[in-house]
């Protein structure tokens, strides 16, 4: 993503621990909405993007959201 550094967080185990917790989580499923959260190096929550699992986040405002962190 060009000169934007960032972490990204894997909810692998426990299985859908993170998503639960930020609300995304599909129960019935056993898998989480399409989100996009982004997070500062201060831990506050900036951006939160959610989709059904079809639709794909807007990319262009994901850069956007991200440029304003730097």
């Amino acid at each position: 993503m060009g000169s934007v550094s960032f972490p990204l967080l894997c909810d692998f185990w426990p299985h859908g621990d993170v998503a639960k917790k930020f609300g995304v989580f599909r129960e019935a499923g056993g898998m989480s909405e399409r989100a996009v959260f982004i997070i500062d190096k201060d831990g506050v929550v900036r951006y939160i993007d959610v989709h059904e699992i079809g639709e794909e986040p807007d990319i262009e405002q994901i850069f956007e959201e991200l440029a304003r962190l730097t």
